[in-house]
């Protein structure tokens, strides 16, 4: 018999070789947007029970806490071999990944694995801290701080430099959506987000009146819970109808205005604004003659308080049928050419 069918067919009374106790390797990730310390339950507990745990990083934000804890850290990026090999004889090392991962030791392990000639340990990556939903808005926060600080454009601009700016990602906004292009759409919603965190930035330096994105965020969320009191409070809503009598009456009380026209911004576009102040009479079950006057801009008015009534918005119909006008220009012009 061959030294390779020995090997792998010991004889009858001959007892098989006792494979080698691999031990176990844990990546454990945690996430810079998740204060740290701050980790779950089962990465504790591979933490304390580790033989040993490596951190490529000395300044990594977790170290600290992790030693406050009484978890021995060694600052080591070993090999993917190295790593293998300190895990020989059952012994688990846990890896506290840096915020790139350490892709050079998982490639590294993959290669190990699949050449076939390592008994491998187990493999586990453990996220020890998660992202919440809207955690990546801190990392757009930390970006604008740091262009607000650095950049000789973004760090001189002003609320009234960047208005032009607003009108313009808005417009896009409505174009993306319009035109149903979902990358577009994704892409404009964040260029309108920019410009709210921007403003926020810049009103942090204002010396009389300073606010942040915080303060922002925390008016708008205060706002809605109370606009809302069929979702958080003991009131009951069923229809969308019953919802805006509920968001009106809480908006009414809040503003406490004299007229249904206070609070519309009369520099919006004249279709928009038409039918904004139709909206506002029709609500308040108000009876408001047109007012008398000929010309385009009167014939326009009594187009756009139309439109509201029926459920349509003058301006976005006035932009499908301005398209279809660029489509038949763009169609002559190629018979012409």
């Amino acid at each position: 018999m061959n030294a390779t069918s020995f090997d792998s067919a010991p004889d009858a009374g001959r007892s098989a070789p006792t494979p080698p106790e691999t031990g176990r390797i844990v990546l454990l990730t945690t996430s810079h947007r998740v204060a740290p310390g701050l980790l779950s339950w089962p990465a504790w507990q591979a933490l304390h029970a580790a033989d040993r745990v490596l951190c490529a990083d000395g300044a990594h934000p977790q170290l600290p806490y992790l030693r406050e804890a009484g978890i021995s850290v060694e600052e080591a990026a070993p090999t993917a071999e190295e790593l293998v090999d300190a895990c020989a004889g059952g012994r688990t090392v846990v890896v506290v990944a840096t915020g790139e991962g350490e892709p050079a030791l998982t490639d590294g392990l993959a290669r190990l694995a699949g050449s076939g000639r390592f008994h491998m340990p187990e493999l586990e990556l453990l996220p020890a801290s998660y992202d919440l939903p809207g955690a990546r808005l801190l990392d757009l926060v930390q970006v604008m701080d740091r262009i607000r600080a650095e950049c000789p454009w973004s760090s001189r601009q002003t609320h009234q430099g960047l208005v032009k700016y607003g009108i313009e990602e808005a417009y896009e906004l409505v174009e993306a959506i319009e035109e149903g292009d979902r990358d577009e759409l994704r892409e404009e919603l964040g260029d309108v987000l920019l410009q709210v965190v921007f403003h926020a930035r810049i009103a942090e330096e204002d010396p009389d009146a300073p606010f942040s994105i915080d303060d922002v965020a925390g008016t708008i969320v205060a706002k809605l819970v109370h606009r809302h009191p069929h979702v958080f409070g003991e009131e009951s809503a069923a229809t969308p109808e019953e919802v805006k009598e509920h968001w009106l009456r809480t908006k009414a009380e809040e503003k406490q205005r004299t007229s249904v026209t206070e609070g519309i911004p009369l520099h919006q576009p004249g279709l928009a604004l038409a039918a904004k102040l139709a909206s506002r009479v029709r609500t308040a079950g108000l009876d408001v003659p047109l007012p008398a006057g000929e010309g385009v801009g009167y014939e326009l008015l009594t187009l756009a308080i139309r439109a509201e009534a029926e459920g349509a918005d003058p301006e976005a119909a006035l932009r499908a049928a301005a398209r279809a006008y660029r489509d038949a220009v763009r169609a002559a012009e190629g018979a012409e050419a």
